[in-house]
């Protein structure tokens, strides 16, 4: 109701111009009263009992950080204009790519978020193996690839048929095999090969790729390895997650959601490439109108190795929280994460009203109920929902509607998550009630 009535209020139709003599500063704190009303009305993707879509974080350390960026408004496009401030984002990220074992040509450029680094991925990828020719190129996903591959491979100026599904395994992963074994009859028949995209952490279940098959199979037969680690990647951080995300060291590129994993508002996304020159190839490009610019050969010029040349100072988003937490921080609640996952995956795999198939790689935990009707999932969807404390989605998997909890915000704690499962219990109970499902 709320919705109804503030959501038309705001759009003003016929719609009202913004007034041509402005306000009095007074007129500040009714239109704040307005923008607090309007943000009320949504889904806190950074508080606790979110555990529905991968979400931003909201680490208000990192929001302080980009209003000083805003203020201060420096150009970071061109690293001659703000040689300091591109000393910093570059220093994160050299150390990013140190901690996922790049060599020392590897290079990474920050963007808005996980589709324009994929993008940024796949025309260095396409470029790098396809040049200006791209009527045979083909690139590989699984069915559980995030859709933002697909459009960027479409954007990037590739046909829908060029993008190929391969299968994947029982336990939700792409198969190795039959990648190879696609990659090899497409070169065959006329095609050219030339992008393997394997998955750090799905978002239909938080699964991870075999990255070590799956690079030796990239290896193999000469393909450009991608590893999307948007959800998952920073997980890299943690004994596990290393252990989980064994092989992405091999990657040609990765794709990170600082937002995500790191924990960041939303609007962060990084690209990193095993040889930084692939880059400046895919997007650098001369005007004449730069020619006053100069250069320093000590810093990159973003603009050369990304979409965009005008671009917002991303680096301080990223590197006042890091050096004022410290990377522990980060490490300890990522830690935490992938125990509250195990703890509710066994909880609910208890409840013999219960089905999860899949013990969580990361932090996102699937479930359904057991011999449940794509009705009856909904139905416990909608009732855990109305609960008001704990909000969670579905997807389907296998055309199975399957329900999941994904366990990412920090200020999610082990408290929330047990009430989640409880409340979990409780709507199938009242969902099964009937039906003679074992007490």
């Amino acid at each position: 109701a709320a919705v109804a009535a503030l959501v038309p209020r705001l759009l003003r139709e016929p719609p009202e111009r913004p007034p041509a003599p402005g306000r009095p500063a007074a007129d500040l704190a009714p239109l704040l009263a307005e923008f607090r009303e309007a943000a009320d009305l949504a889904a806190d993707v950074a508080g606790p009992g979110y555990l529905a879509f991968v979400g931003g974080g909201g680490l208000v350390t990192s929001a302080l950080a980009e209003f000083l960026a805003r203020a201060v408004n420096r150009y970071t496009g061109l690293a001659t204009f703000a040689p300091a401030l591109v000393a910093i984002e570059e220093s994160v990220l050299r150390w990013m790519c140190r901690t996922f074992g790049l060599p020392a040509t590897a290079a990474g450029v920050v963007s808005t978020g996980g589709s324009l680094a994929t993008l940024t991925a796949v025309v260095a990828a396409r470029t790098h193996a396809l040049g200006e020719d791209l009527g045979c190129g083909t690139a590989y996903v699984s069915a559980y690839t995030h859709r933002c591959v697909a459009k960027a491979a479409h954007v990037a100026g590739l046909r829908r048929d060029q993008v190929r599904v391969v299968p994947s395994t029982p336990d939700l992963r792409m198969d190795p095999v039959a990648a190879g074994a696609m990659i090899a009859a497409d070169r065959a028949a006329g095609r050219v090969p030339f992008l393997l995209v394997a998955t750090g952490g799905t978002t239909h279940t938080g699964t991870v790729d075999d990255l070590v098959a799956l690079a030796d199979v990239a290896a193999a037969h000469d393909v450009w390895f991608h590893v999307d680690g948007a959800y998952g990647g920073f997980f890299q951080l943690t004994e596990r997650g290393r252990a989980r995300l064994a092989g992405i060291e091999r990657a040609d590129s990765i794709v990170l959601d600082p937002h995500k994993s790191l924990f960041l508002p939303h609007g962060t996304g990084v690209t990193l490439v095993r040889d930084g020159a692939t880059l400046r190839r895919a997007f650098a490009a001369d005007g004449h109108y730069l020619q006053d610019a100069g250069a320093d050969d000590r810093l990159p010029d973003y603009a050369d190795m990304g979409p965009e040349l005008t671009r917002d100072y991303r680096g301080l988003r990223l590197w006042l929280p890091l050096h004022l937490h410290g990377v522990g921080a980060f490490r300890d609640a990522l830690d935490e994460k992938l125990d509250l996952a195990a703890f509710a995956h066994r909880e609910l795999a208890a409840d013999p009203r219960l089905e999860a198939p899949w013990a969580p790689d990361l932090s996102t935990v699937a479930f359904r109920l057991r011999d449940g009707t794509a009705d009856e999932q909904r139905a416990l969807l909608a009732r855990v929902n109305a609960s008001g404390r704990v909000f969670i989605s579905s997807t389907l998997v296998e055309g199975r509607v399957t329900l999941r909890l994904c366990i990412i915000t920090f200020r999610t704690h082990r408290d929330r998550v047990a009430e989640a499962v409880d409340i979990v219990r409780e709507a199938a109970v009242a969902v099964t009630a009937g039906r003679g499902t074992p007490a």
